[in-house]
């Protein structure tokens, strides 16, 4: 793919003298990371030109953390911006970029930049046609829409993929948002994706009913009793992956699993189906790393197939 070329100087993106010209940017998207994402950049010495946002919450985000700029549509975005920040759901994004294609609002050199971390930049192909130089930038976040995301994006990885001759150009725009850029190729973006959807999308979930469960036990602030220990736990299993394991399936305790089952089966039936994947997923990863005997983990295989426990 051939692309226009490219200002001067695009070196070090961490030389404060080989930053990108100040660029007038534009939001298509102001739901929780499109306006966090626009402030950064205009604390960088950006100019946010115009937003576009279609909720009252959207629109209500944009007045608070990008004052004063406009709320248009998305055309005249793109008619106002040299970069526009494309951030709208992953499944909307090939569409949006097809209709701004289509109806000609795409300008040639225009940086249009998504920050879906499912794609890569072949959906922004139509805009690359127009003579568009595409970039995706994911930070690798979860955001709240607040004044609270631009201190976290303070050493925040985002996922950078771009054309070789962009990258100097996507790296700089991520150091410029105090975030800390990695490479991921085009053809790996849905397994990058997957991977952090699965770690911190589920993690969510695994947390709530660990605290659901703590309630109905009983304990009236369970967020303080579990804090220290999730805490150490994601920061073992960080450090050394499947060697922080721990529990009754780390050391085959079949009793112990199956007296936990049985409450479940009368506490919550849908946690209960949860844990008996991740105990599945647990003892298998167990016998791959060494840690659980494989006589121990069929053990465990047969209180996990029992239907009533």
């Amino acid at each position: 793919m051939s692309t226009p070329d490219l200002p001067d100087p695009f070196g070090d993106p961490t030389d404060p003298g080989n930053r990108p010209a100040r660029l007038a940017v534009g939001v298509i998207g102001t739901g929780r990371v499109g306006p966090a994402l626009g402030a950064a950049l205009q604390l960088a010495g950006h100019r946010v030109v115009a937003a576009s946002g279609v909720s009252a919450a959207s629109r209500r985000r944009a007045e608070a953390l990008l004052p004063g700029v406009r709320l248009v549509t998305p055309p005249q975005v793109m008619a106002a911006a040299d970069l526009v920040l494309l951030t709208v759901p992953d499944d909307a994004l090939a569409a949006l970029v097809a209709g701004l294609a289509a109806t000609g609002a795409i300008r040639p050199g225009q940086l249009i930049v998504h920050t879906s971390g499912a794609h890569g930049v072949a959906v922004l192909e139509p805009a690359t046609r127009a003579g568009a130089l595409p970039l995706a930038l994911h930070p690798a976040m979860t955001f709240t829409g607040t004044s609270v995301d631009l201190a976290r994006l303070a050493g925040c990885p985002f996922g950078v993929t771009a054309p070789a001759e962009l990258r100097p150009v996507a790296e700089a725009l991520v150091v410029e948002m105090g975030g800390e850029p990695e490479w991921v190729p085009e053809e790996v973006r849905p397994l990058y994706h997957t991977a952090l959807a699965h770690g911190a999308n589920h993690l969510v979930t695994l947390v709530a009913q660990a605290l659901e469960l703590l309630r109905t036990a009983g304990v009236a602030e369970p967020g303080r009793l579990l804090g220290p220990l999730l805490g150490a736990a994601l920061d073992n299993s960080l450090r050394s992956g499947d060697a922080a394991l721990t529990g009754p399936v780390a050391r085959g305790d079949a009793g112990t699993l199956r007296r936990h089952l049985g409450q479940l089966s009368t506490v919550s039936p849908d946690i209960d189906q949860a844990y008996r994947a991740m105990a599945r997923a647990t003892a298998q990863r167990a016998v791959r790393s060494g840690s659980l005997k494989e006589e121990s983990a069929a053990a465990l295989l047969d209180v996990l197939n029992e239907e009533n426990n």
